[in-house]
């Protein structure tokens, strides 16, 4: 009976150890789809903030041109009115310029 029992707690052992190693196997492809699960939701939201991010710079650069050609009318703008404004000027000096280089030129010094 010892030789009985001995045997027996020899296949309790054995059968105990195949069912840790089976746990063990289920705990490890559990862990290995949960990583695998993880890495792949990590994916799709860097995709998805990637993609949010490239609007958001998209969009950003339209406005920034919308606004220079904006500040390019603008510019423009002021430069024809700065140059009409100098034009306009040099119209009222011109007949004082002239007559100031004429008594100049016709004046002699001894």
């Amino acid at each position: 009976m010892d030789a009985n029992r001995r045997q027996g707690g020899i296949q309790q052992l054995l059968a105990a150890e195949q069912e840790a190693q089976q746990i063990v196997n289920a705990a490890r492809s559990a862990k290995s789809a949960r990583l695998r699960h993880a890495k792949e939701e990590a994916e799709r939201e860097i995709a998805e903030y990637r993609a949010q991010m490239e609007a958001d710079f998209q969009r950003k650069v339209a406005e920034s041109s919308g606004d220079s050609g904006a500040n390019v009318k603008r510019l423009e703008q002021e430069t024809s009115t700065k140059i009409e404004q100098l034009k306009e000027q040099a119209a009222i000096i011109s007949p004082e310029v002239i007559q100031m280089l004429l008594r100049h030129v016709t004046t002699v010094s001894n």
